[in-house]
C-alpha cells in the first residue's frame, strides 16, 4: 500500500502546477492589455501633444497675421502724411513760381497801376513842362527858349531847337501869342526811371486885330527821371 500522503503529495503538486500554469495563461492577457493599454494611452498623449502643437502653431500664425495687418494699418495713416507733405511742397513750389511769373509779368511792373504818388508826380512834371515850352508871345520867346533847355533833353531838345526858330520870326512878324494849357494827361507807363504819356492840350492862338483861336492837340511824351527831375526826351503827335 502506498501511504496516503505522497499521492496527496503528488496531486496537490500537479494541481499546483496546473493552477500555476493557468494563471500565467490568464496573466499573459492582462499584461498584453496592459501594454496595449499603456501603448494607447501613449498614443493619445502622443496625439494630444501634436494636436497642442499644431492648435499653438495655428495661433501663433494667427496672432502673426494680426500684428502683420495692425502694423499695416498703423503704417498707412503715416504713408498718407508722407504723400500728403510732399503733395503740399510740390502745390507750395508751383503756387510759388506761379506767383514769381504774375509778379514778372508787364502789367505788374507799370508802376502807373500800382504808385500813385509816382504817377501824380510825372504827369504833375511834364504837364507844367509842356505848358512852358509851348506858351510865348512877341517878347517873350527868349524866354521860352531858355524854360526848354531846363525841361527837355535828348532828341525832344533837338527837336525843339530846329521848330522853335520859325515859331521866333512868325511871333515876332504876326505879334502872335500862343497859350498852351493841359487839359488831360494819362501814364500810359511808368518805370522807376522811365514813363509814357499821352497828353491832350488846348492852345489858344491870339493875333493882333484878330479874334482869339482855340485849338486842341494830343502829344505823345517820352520822359525820363534825371537827377530826381523828369525830363521831357521824346515828343511825338497822334
Amino acid at each position: 500500500m502506498r501511504p496516503r500522503g505522497g499521492t496527496a503529495t503528488v496531486n496537490s503538486t500537479g494541481t499546483d502546477t496546473t493552477d500555476t500554469t493557468d494563471a500565467e495563461d490568464v496573466a499573459a492577457p492582462t499584461d498584453t492589455t496592459a501594454v496595449t493599454a499603456a501603448t494607447d494611452g501613449t498614443g493619445q498623449a502622443d496625439n494630444a501633444g501634436t494636436a497642442g502643437t499644431e492648435d499653438g502653431t495655428s495661433r501663433t500664425g494667427t496672432a502673426d497675421a494680426a500684428d502683420a495687418v495692425d502694423a499695416s494699418r498703423r503704417r498707412w495713416p503715416r504713408v498718407l502724411g508722407a504723400l500728403l507733405a510732399v503733395a503740399l511742397i510740390a502745390a507750395g513750389g508751383a503756387l510759388y513760381a506761379e506767383g514769381r511769373q504774375l509778379r514778372d509779368t508787364p502789367a505788374t511792373a507799370n508802376l502807373a497801376l500800382t504808385d500813385a504818388e509816382a504817377t501824380a508826380r510825372v504827369t504833375g512834371d511834364v504837364s507844367s513842362a509842356l505848358g512852358k515850352i509851348f506858351s510865348y508871345g512877341p517878347g517873350s520867346t527868349a524866354a521860352t527858349r531858355a524854360a526848354a533847355k531846363e525841361v527837355l533833353a535828348g532828341k525832344a531838345l533837338q527837336q525843339y531847337a530846329a521848330l522853335f526858330g520859325q515859331v521866333e520870326r512868325q511871333s515876332a512878324d504876326q505879334k502872335l501869342t500862343l497859350t498852351t494849357e493841359v487839359v488831360r494827361a494819362g501814364v500810359t507807363r511808368l518805370t522807376g526811371s522811365g514813363a509814357h504819356l499821352l497828353v491832350f492840350l488846348d492852345q489858344v492862338y491870339e493875333r493882333r486885330g484878330r479874334a482869339p483861336t482855340t485849338a486842341s492837340a494830343q502829344l505823345t511824351v517820352t520822359a525820363e527821371l534825371r537827377d530826381g527831375r523828369w525830363w521831357i526826351v521824346e515828343i511825338g503827335t497822334t
